[in-house]
């Protein structure tokens, strides 16, 4: 199993990203997958998942602005990122949960700043 995450970079607070997570060795509809952060001196908190059942969690800080879905031709799990704020600084993590393991990707930063 391997995830690759793509499209983070540095936006000005107020912006949008997209963050993208491809699978290879597994599909994503038949997988509960997701997104950590991990900002610089701070534990890892879920931001987003999406269960292999459609449900959606988010964190509370980021409800109502980061939309989590799946692209099953694609094989992608995706962040929708809007109205960025400096807080969102962090290297986000793409995670597949196996049920006997969790599967992640190598991350990708996501800078807000001005």
């Amino acid at each position: 199993v391997t995830l690759v995450e793509s499209g983070g970079g540095l936006v000005q607070p107020g912006g949008s990203l997209r963050l993208s997570c491809a699978a290879s060795g597994i599909s994503v509809g038949s997988i509960a997958m997701g997104w950590y952060r991990q900002a610089p001196g701070k534990q890892r908190e879920l931001v987003a998942e999406l269960t292999r059942l459609g449900y959606k969690n988010y964190a509370g800080s980021v409800k109502g602005r980061f939309t989590i879905s799946r692209d099953n031709a694609k094989n992608t799990v995706n962040l929708q990122m809007n109205s960025l704020k400096p807080e969102d600084t962090a290297v986000y993590y793409c995670y597949a949960d196996g049920i006997t393991r969790i599967y992640w990707g190598a991350g990708t930063q996501v800078t807000v700043s001005s």
